[in-house]
């Protein structure tokens, strides 16, 4: 419990007489403080640095990260009203940026947010705050929302939608990849089945910044020592994890991912799916669809996998099977999503000479 002594202007927590330790909060009066306490945060952690954002609220990029903020009454904050998606940098090239920006469209028009731009502004923002950061490996995201205004429930009070992005850099991660941005993890991870309820399919299929259940799911996982953890829906079918499609392979060689319909369409799933058909002909597969799989049915599978935009393929570890052996499908498919992702036909060059 915390309570403000009016008399001495001191806040104290606790039962009264036991005082706490902010005896005095400090009042900024001025931006230019502001602004060096958070030079300060930024200089003092190890927190990682983010080469460049955009904000259409500031109309511009933003490469100084102690300035790159959102405002507190942004409907996205406190109502959790916005839209998010995200592409791989890989040597310079964005992967995916057109098909992810389609989604992120798709889920806004769901979400009730109009955009501040066309797409071809959102687009042209995104490769030109990539070439401003000069970031060759790594991430960006970027978010739709119904924009600042108040913090009531309804988004009448918003000013306008706005857009947000940032480019995360990657450190290890392109390390592991061989230079390309991508991990390749080569042995088993462990999953389990989430105790979290899953969202429903309307909100499941829309990429909304309201990740709470998708946290909660990641966070039993990592209490009980697995990498991530797996939902099944009410009916017993599999449905994805929390932030990645899953993938299954039976013992007749069929590659099964769950169905997109009461899930997230992962592009890289799609890929997947676009991608494999290759081990079909080159009779290593038998088959490559997206179905409904029950989780009995899925226990039972020959290999199970992870598949998301930021692995791009992380095998379970099987009962039976030796720690951290990994079959031959996962490590095939993950050997071709990062062949894709350094030649793939769906690379944009980032114009980093023309960044200003």
């Amino acid at each position: 419990m915390a309570w403000l002594d009016l008399d001495t202007e001191r806040w104290r927590c606790g039962p009264r007489g036991e005082e706490g330790h902010h005896d005095h909060v400090p009042v900024y009066e001025s931006g230019s403080e502001v602004l060096q306490k958070f030079q300060e945060k930024w200089n003092s952690t190890k927190q990682q640095r983010y080469p460049a954002m955009y904000s259409s609220v500031v109309g511009g990029i933003i490469l100084d990260p102690s300035m790159m903020v959102i405002p507190i009454d942004d409907h996205m904050v406190h109502r959790g009203h916005g839209v998010f998606d995200t592409a791989m940098l890989s040597n310079g090239y964005l992967y995916e940026l057109d098909s992810h920006l389609d989604r992120l469209l798709l889920s806004a028009s769901k979400a009730k947010i109009s955009s501040p731009f066309s797409r071809e502004t959102l687009r042209a923002i995104l490769v030109q705050m990539t070439a401003a950061s000069k970031c060759r490996n790594g991430s960006i995201k970027y978010w739709l929302s119904a924009g600042p205004g108040d913090f009531l429930l309804s988004p009448k009070g918003c000013t306008a939608p706005a857009f947000y992005a940032v480019v995360i850099a990657s450190g290890a991660t392109a390390a592991a990849a061989g230079g390309g941005g991508h991990p390749r993890l080569r042995e088993g991870v462990r999953a389990i089945t989430s105790t979290v309820p899953m969202k429903d399919p309307f909100f499941a299929t829309m990429k909304s910044v309201n990740y709470l259940a998708n946290a909660l799911a990641m966070a039993e996982a990592e209490e009980r020592g697995a990498y991530a953890s797996v939902w099944v829906d009410g009916d017993g079918g599999v449905a994805e994890g929390p932030m990645m499609n899953v993938a299954f392979v039976t013992g007749g060689g069929d590659l099964v991912v769950p169905a997109f319909d009461r899930v997230l369409s992962g592009y890289t799933a799609r890929r997947v799916l676009a991608l494999a058909p290759r081990l079909v002909d080159a009779g290593v597969l038998r088959s490559v669809g997206a179905a409904r799989i029950s989780a009995a049915d899925a226990r039972r599978c020959a290999e199970m996998m992870f598949v998301g935009s930021g692995l791009p393929v992380a095998a379970h570890r099987r009962m039976g099977r030796p720690a951290g052996q990994v079959g031959k499908i996962a490590l095939a498919l993950s050997d071709m999503l990062c062949e894709d992702i350094k030649a793939g036909p769906d690379r944009l060059l980032v114009p980093y000479d023309q960044a200003s």
